[in-house]
């Protein structure tokens, strides 16, 4: 049995006197009444498309359940290392010790081929690219498939359980953000709003993962929305308190790591903190290449598809055999670094065998994101660089875990392209300002070299190299849906090429139109005439002679229905042309129509404004 829809408020004008539905009851409980009762038609109203209550308690909602998968995965993720390497109950994978003699050189080999075959009966099952949320709020309005979602989860939890060199964080935004999307769809909610979701249920995830409220919200901002919006504000931020709240409330208050001395941190040391993220820039660059690499030199190889993950797991095996904490993310590690330490050679050569692992493993084929292996590679970068200004400089003194937390928001800045998330993440760890802002300046120096000479982050990086053009999660995809088929008119003027100038005058007196598109014998599109060249005197002797392909023009250029507003435009600009045909192909170059620039252009600029104004939340709050 449903329950009759709530009536909306009547619209008033502000005298102060509020309508009601029912009388409310007397005595001290009168407002609390008043207030859920306008709370509950707010949430019941079937225009959840222009709700922002609606919009917060979807996400807050989701968040709850985010955070409990988030904790079931970690769960399964320990057990399955237990299990498979034989370590001891809560033991870290990564931290490189009670692991048993063989696993390490097997057991990597053996996920690779198990994921291998997974992957290649799911690809039969379901052949399409799976949508991550950065490129589904840049390209697709927030839309997401759940069962694609599960199914990279599925993919990323064996990579990390047998021991790839890749986090979980993938498998956790990729599912956090699928809930979310998926529960607008079934809403039905429009774009703007949809992609506030997906961000929600990102935030979420990371706030779950890393225990992290801030830091999850930041990473929706900086990497999956793409902006801070007003808008945006109170359903992200809720959703990654909520999941922040139930992650604490069940497994208390640990972070991915956890400093126990206090960290001293001066003005003197400043121009290393510059040092330190030239360093990381360059380290971060360098990583995101050596993953192209390896992905080429396998391609180059012509190994099997289904058969890489078998073949880098054995190469990921054979590295762990020297230094077992490659293996998995790298958490484990990071909290060894920063409690014992390594060893200067130690420190080196791990550097290099984590970068070189974790580009075979996402280069054969695991699946994962490099989210924490990027903190543990920037936590072996800061020792190291300590241990360096020792040994240049042996008078200096300087903190060796300051360092280390500088050199892991860095270097994670600089790989992942969020760098307030790096510095949320440190200050939640910590809770020491001076720490924070030299992690802020060494975050600052680094993103600002990654963003001038490479110009990409990880994730968008890996979209440049799929040919989509992405350079973060702005919303891109109206593009792409505003085009040249959806704005051409389709009532193009054409002539055949052997039309002689006499005849196109008498059809075409000046100013009956601007241009007329010649056809060649096959119909095909050959050029473009303006009636002001077909109407200049200076041609008046032969017009007998002449034809209207003689003073066809632009022959090549060209529009096709497919094509955006922005490749359109650019045309314009390059042809000099005000008015430029629509043909079926390039092939046939039969005409369907023609667009004017001048008409592309206000089309886009009305897009635009469109969107600015709901990125700046310029919206009522109930429609």
């Amino acid at each position: 049995m449903s329950l009759p829809p709530i009536p909306l408020l009547p619209k008033r004008k502000d005298t102060g006197d509020r309508p009601s539905l029912h009388p409310a009851p007397e005595g001290r409980h009168g407002g609390w009444f008043r207030s859920r009762l306008f709370l509950l038609r707010a949430l019941a109203s079937r225009n959840v498309r222009d709700n922002d209550f609606a919009i917060v308690a979807l996400g807050v909602l989701a968040a709850a359940l985010i955070a409990g998968g988030v904790a079931l995965l970690q769960k399964a993720v320990g057990l399955l290392h237990s299990v498979l390497f034989d370590l001891p109950r809560g033991a870290h994978l990564s931290a490189g010790v009670a692991i048993g003699p063989w696993q390490p050189l097997i057991i990597p080999m053996v996920g690779g081929l198990a994921l291998g075959i997974f992957g290649s009966f799911a690809r039969r099952l379901r052949a399409k690219d799976i949508v991550d949320p950065i490129e589904a709020n840049a390209l697709y309005g927030g839309t997401m498939s759940l069962l694609d979602s599960l199914r990279l989860a599925a993919s990323t939890l064996m990579s990390n359980a047998f021991g790839a060199s890749v986090g979980m964080e993938a498998a956790y935004t990729q599912v956090g953000a699928g809930v979310t999307s998926t529960a607008g769809q079934a809403f039905k909610l429009r774009r703007a709003d949809l992609r506030i979701l997906v961000g929600c249920g990102a935030a979420a995830a990371i706030a779950a993962a890393f225990n992290a409220p801030l830091a999850g919200a930041f990473y929706a901002f900086e990497l999956v929305i793409g902006s801070y919006t007003l808008a945006a504000l109170a359903p992200v931020s809720l959703s990654a308190i909520t999941a922040g709240i139930i992650t604490r409330w069940t497994s208390g208050h640990d972070t991915i790591f956890a400093v126990y001395d206090a960290v001293s941190v001066g003005p003197s040391d400043y121009p290393f903190f510059v040092l330190v993220g030239i360093g990381a820039a360059i380290l971060g660059i360098a990583t995101m290449k050596a993953v192209t690499l390896a992905e080429r030199l396998f391609r180059a190889a012509h190994v099997p598809g289904w058969l890489r993950p078998a073949v880098g797991g054995l190469l990921v095996g054979a590295i762990a055999m020297l230094y077992p904490q490659v293996l998995g993310s790298g958490h484990g590690a990071i909290q060894h670094n920063i409690v014992l330490g390594y060893d200067g050679i130690v420190l080196a050569g791990l550097l290099a065998a984590k970068v070189i692992a974790s580009s075979i493993s996402l280069g054969s084929g695991f699946r994962g994101g490099l989210f924490s292996s990027s903190l543990f590679l920037g936590s072996l970068y800061g020792s190291l660089f300590v241990k360096i200004v020792g040994w240049l400089l042996p008078d200096v003194g300087i903190h060796y875990t300051a360092f280390i937390l500088i050199g892991m928001g860095s270097v994670a800045a600089a790989i992942v392209g969020a760098p307030l998330t790096m510095v949320m993440l440190v200050e939640e760890a910590t809770a020491d300002f001076p720490v924070t802002l030299g992690v802020l300046t060494s975050v600052a120096v680094a993103t600002m070299i990654v963003r001038r000479t490479f110009g990409h982050s990880f994730a968008t990086w890996r979209f440049h190299l799929r040919g989509l053009p992405i350079h973060g999660a702005h919303d891109i995809g109206w593009i792409e849906n505003l085009t040249v088929g959806r704005m051409m008119r389709r009532d193009a003027k054409s002539v055949p090429a052997s039309m002689s100038l006499a005849e196109l005058r008498r059809m075409f007196p000046l100013g009956s139109a601007k241009q007329v598109f010649v056809l060649d014998e096959r119909g095909a599109y050959a050029g473009i005439v303006t009636l002001s060249t077909v109407h200049d005197p200076t041609l008046q002797a032969d017009m007998d002679q002449r034809t209207a392909g003689d003073l066809a023009r632009s022959a090549d250029a060209v529009l096709l229905p497919g094509q955006n507003v922005r490749s359109a435009l650019k045309l314009f600009t390059d042809t000099e042309e005000e008015s430029l045909p629509v043909v079926e192909s390039t092939a046939t170059k039969r005409l369907l129509g023609y667009l004017t620039e001048a008409y592309a252009l206000r089309r886009y600029n009305q897009e635009l404004e469109r969107k600015r104004a709901e990125e700046l939340g310029e919206r009522h709050l109930f429609g």
